[in-house]
């Protein structure tokens, strides 16, 4: 292979499959990032097995070939080097780096050690929606998840396609996030409804590459699903498991239901949190008469405070604690000025979304007290 590429056209592609190559003592190829020359194009592999990330650099193909070169030295020398432009070539299984003034030899390995990428049978069948669309939907449930070693289902991001709407669903069992995409958003050449489970950790590695312009599609066969765009393609294995029935517990009445400003809210939790000490634990009530939630926090060793804010609202509810960073994810991942915030007694969960967005809703559980 002999290539001459610009160094930061390199350093892009690096910095967009660099975190997914793996650290399998068994394994050590997947330390490597795999570059080929192919259909007069540079691409950028790499692959922890459960995921792939393919990046297509655009640079002057001399000679074609491919090696596996160590992606962290390899983006190190990107990284520093101080060269617009880059000489590239390989010798058997060293990757030779030349400038005006600098040369690095990288001793790396031979291309068909690098692990096969699998391919997705039916490219017939996809969806397709602006990029900038699915970052946000994804950004919007992610939040609503994290790690768990007891129920592995949870680890996963819910992802139901249907001719009219195509859904993402998380949660961690104490609050859960849910954005429906109307069809009028996307468009698709699939017309039978499918679900599959999306591992958390390629929801965040797609959320890093996809840009905020252009399309993305979306393909998929029984146990695979392949995000592909101009310049790049992420695939991924799905998760096994089946999604917690979230439907039945998602309030259709509330107690109170409170029409509040967004940022007075987000303001007040995090004063509130300054004295919630290590348990987060903040108490919100609301009074009907007053128009007003009350939010509070106390510690023995530091102290009490007490906010009060006006608000719309119908109905009341008694004291119920809450998890104000939790509230917190929730406001932020709205995007209007006003909240609705709906409850009902401490034992059910309450919901925060936008009054006049129906696409979007954020549910979090109560702490119970004894």
């Amino acid at each position: 292979m002999k290539v001459i590429v610009i160094k930061n056209n390199l350093k892009e592609g690096l910095s967009a499959i660099g975190r997914i190559a793996g650290s399998n003592p068994q394994l050590p190829i997947l330390k490597n990032v795999l570059l080929e020359t192919t259909e007069n194009k540079i691409v950028l592999t790499a692959t922890n097995l459960e995921i792939a990330i393919k990046f297509i650099v655009s640079g002057k193909i001399i000679e074609n070939g491919s090696i596996a070169a160590p992606v962290n030295i390899l983006s190190n020398i990107i990284s520093n080097i101080q060269s617009e432009r880059l000489n590239i070539e390989t010798r058997k299984d060293i990757l030779d780096i030349k400038t005006d003034n600098y040369q690095a030899s990288i001793n790396s390995s031979l291309s068909d050690e690098f692990p096969l990428i699998p391919k997705i049978k039916n490219q017939k069948d996809y969806i397709e929606l602006e990029s900038l669309l699915l970052k946000d939907a994804l950004s919007q449930v992610t939040l609503a998840s994290q790690f768990s070693e007891l129920r592995p289902e949870l680890n996963s991001i819910f992802i139901e396609y249907s001719v009219d709407s195509l859904k993402l669903v998380a949660t961690d069992s104490f609050r859960l996030a849910e954005k429906i995409i109307n069809n009028t958003q996307f468009s698709s050449t699939s017309e039978e409804s499918f679900s599959f489970l999306l591992p958390i950790q390629s929801a965040n590695e797609l959320m890093r590459i996809l840009g905020d312009e252009g399309k993305v599609r979306m393909y998929r066969d029984e146990n695979q699903v392949l995000f592909r765009a101009e310049q790049w393609e992420l695939f991924s294995r799905m998760m096994e498991g089946n999604f917690p029935d979230y439907k039945q517990i998602v309030p259709k009445k509330y107690g109170a239901e409170v029409l509040i400003s967004k940022e007075e809210f987000m303001n007040s939790l995090k004063l509130s949190g300054i004295f919630s000490a290590n348990s987060n634990e903040i108490k919100l009530k609301v009074l009907e008469n007053k128009k007003t939630i009350e939010i509070s926090s106390s510690d023995q060793s530091l102290g009490e405070n007490n906010y009060v804010l006006p608000a719309k609202i119908e109905g009341s509810a008694k004291e119920i604690f809450f998890n104000w960073k939790y509230l917190s994810d929730g406001l932020k991942a709205v995007k209007s000025e006003e909240i609705f915030f709906g409850m009902n007694d401490d034992n059910k969960p309450a919901v925060i979304k936008s009054p006049k967005d129906i696409s979007y809703f954020y549910l979090v559980m109560p702490i119970l007290k004894a």
